[in-house]
């Protein structure tokens, strides 16, 4: 016969929200002399819920009259991968943070793992029946958030409709030498080489995809600067190619003339992503911090 410890029950802490924060501030706030790391380990073992949706993510933005539920109990399932962070989840949507250089999906050649594959096991594992389904991208050599649908109809809903449903995706990248502007909006032709693979930018059309970025210079010293970078259009390698083009590549971009390799790494993080939620309308905010690498070259 099988042995068993007898379970505690399970508590239930319920609070609502009186006036806006941020959930980590709020639930300090809340739970009476709690520590950021006990609040932190609460959100990462997936036991706070905000309006029935589990979140993980610490600065997750509270309106009044939200719902939080702390749950003293565990979730049974946890995504625990090096390379990959849960940050919201429900019953249509999951969020992760993704570290530089795990595949978002596989072109087929790769055998490697990808977040979509991680992902799908850890569906699987609540129910065989469950699946994921691939919404947009992320380079490889590219960090930050990355949005999963888990059923067919929010994937069609969020890839058909993207432009309109997002409202706002930022991203940071640090880049080789001071750029002069203090911001900037680049509007270019991007075209494919055939033999290279290389993505080019032209000035006038020539048959590519119109391609626009805007830039802010955030900081900056005589080698690098560090921009925040907000998308018009998503085309392909398209950061990359704009920053190459303006004489300023990512650190670390050595397909797209960086000789810097200081880093280890792509310097280019996709930081915020705030969207129309596809099922409930509601807007949905996802923000991560700069990664200090980013930064680090500013304090010498």
């Amino acid at each position: 016969m099988k042995n068993t410890k007898p379970t505690s029950p399970v508590k239930l802490t319920k609070l609502t929200v009186k006036e806006p924060a941020e959930l980590m501030d709020f639930l300090i706030a809340k739970m009476g002399g709690m520590s950021r790391n006990s609040v932190k380990s609460l959100l990462s073992h997936r036991q706070v819920s905000v309006n029935n949706k589990i979140t993980t993510q610490f600065n997750f933005p509270l309106k009044a009259t939200d719902t939080v539920v702390i749950n003293s109990s565990r979730g049974n399932i946890e995504l625990t991968h090096p390379k990959l962070r849960i940050m919201f989840e429900d019953d249509d949507l999951i969020v992760v943070e993704k570290k530089e250089g795990l595949l978002s999906v596989t072109t087929g050649k790769e055998k490697e793992i990808t977040a979509f594959q991680i992902l799908k096991n850890y569906v699987k594992k609540s129910s065989p029946q469950n699946r994921i389904y691939v919404v947009h991208r992320l380079d490889r050599e590219t960090s930050g958030i990355l949005v999963f649908a888990k059923n067919r109809e929010t994937q069609l809903t969020l890839q058909e409709n993207w432009h309109q449903i997002v409202t706002k995706r930022v991203y940071v990248a640090l880049v080789e030498g001071k750029v002069q502007k203090e911001k900037d909006r680049l509007e270019t032709w991007l075209k494919e080489h055939e033999k290279s693979l290389k993505i080019r930018s032209y000035n006038t059309d020539n048959g590519g995809q119109m391609a626009v970025t805007n830039y802010r210079r955030v900081k900056y010293n005589e080698n690098f600067s560090l921009l925040e970078i907000e998308l018009e259009t998503g085309r392909k390698n398209q950061i990359r190619v704009h920053m190459e083009s303006i004489g300023h590549p990512i650190v670390g971009d050595k397909k797209y003339g960086s000789t810097n390799t200081g880093l280890g790494r792509l310097a280019l993080h996709a930081r915020i992503l705030e969207f129309y939620h596809p099922v409930t309308e509601e807007i949905v905010h996802f923000e991560t911090p700069v990664p200090r690498e980013f930064l680090k070259v500013f304090h010498k």
